[in-house]
């Protein structure tokens, strides 16, 4: 399929990219060879054939959910280099 250097520098105002005419010549030809690429599966009949979602038949293994105790709040903060009664203290952070 033919694309012209115009619809490139369309495509990419579209897609709000900054592309010189130069980078769109370049693009020109591998937007031209997606397209042929496409065109060729649409001409394909997939009558009956299954949209693929994943790669592999392998489904995921996870592990158990388990809900576990939460630690307590006074063995976090006794970890903390510095505390306050609730909360961790920190070095203010300078903008």
């Amino acid at each position: 399929m033919n694309i012209s250097t115009e619809d490139i520098l369309k495509l990419a105002h579209l897609a709000r990219l900054h592309m010189s005419p130069e980078e769109a010549e370049a693009m020109k030809s591998d937007m031209s060879k997606i397209l042929d690429f496409v065109g060729k599966i649409e001409a394909m009949n997939l009558e009956g054939v299954e949209p693929l979602v994943y790669m592999t038949d392998r489904e995921n293994v996870l592990r158990e959910d388990d809900p576990k105790a939460a630690l307590d709040s006074k063995d976090v903060l006794a970890n903390a280099p510095s505390a306050n009664s609730d909360y961790f203290r920190v070095p203010k952070v300078k903008s």
